[in-house]
C-alpha cells in the first residue's frame, strides 16, 4: 500500500522591513531631483524626513509611493495646490475613501476642462486647414503667373 504524504505548503520567508532611503536614492528611484524632494517636503507633500547625524535626510519607503502618486497626478495636469488639498483631506480624515472621493471630483473637473480644450482645438484645426487651403490656392495662382507655359 502506497501512503500519500500530505504536503505542507511552504510559507514564503517574511519580507524584510523596507529600509529608509537616503534622499539621493529616493530621488533617483522616483525620477525627480533631490531639490524636488526637499521642496515637496517643505510644502508638506512629503512627511518630514528623519535625520541622521550630520543632518542627512532619510525617508521611509512610503515616500517613494507618494512621489510616484504626485508624479502621476502632475502628469495628468494636476497643480501642486490640488495635490496638497488631497494630502490635507487624507491627513484630516485619515481616510483613503474620503481622499479618493475628492480625487474623483477633481478628475471630473479635469475631464470637463479637457473636453473644452479638445473642442477648442478642433475649431482651431478646422480654421488652420481652411486658411492653408486659401494659401495653397493663392500660391498656385502665383506660381501659374510665374510660369505662363504651365497654364
Amino acid at each position: 500500500m502506497v501512503r500519500a504524504h500530505a504536503r505542507v505548503a511552504a510559507r514564503p520567508p517574511p519580507r524584510p522591513l523596507p529600509r529608509p532611503l537616503p534622499i539621493g536614492a529616493l530621488a533617483r528611484q522616483a525620477g525627480v531631483s533631490t531639490r524636488t524632494v526637499r521642496y515637496y517636503e517643505e510644502i508638506g507633500l512629503l512627511e518630514t524626513a528623519r535625520r541622521f547625524a550630520g543632518g542627512r535626510r532619510v525617508f521611509e519607503a512610503d515616500a517613494l509611493q507618494r512621489l510616484k502618486f504626485i508624479a502621476r497626478l502632475k502628469g495628468l495636469g494636476f497643480s501642486l495646490d490640488e495635490i496638497r488639498h488631497l494630502n490635507e483631506v487624507f491627513a484630516l480624515h485619515r481616510s483613503t475613501k474620503d481622499m479618493l472621493g475628492v480625487l474623483d471630483g477633481l478628475l471630473a473637473g479635469h475631464l470637463l476642462g479637457l473636453a473644452r480644450q479638445m473642442e477648442a482645438l478642433g475649431g482651431a484645426r478646422r480654421e488652420l486647414l481652411a486658411y492653408r487651403q486659401r494659401i495653397r490656392a493663392r500660391l498656385a495662382l502665383l506660381r501659374g503667373k510665374d510660369n505662363p507655359a504651365a497654364g
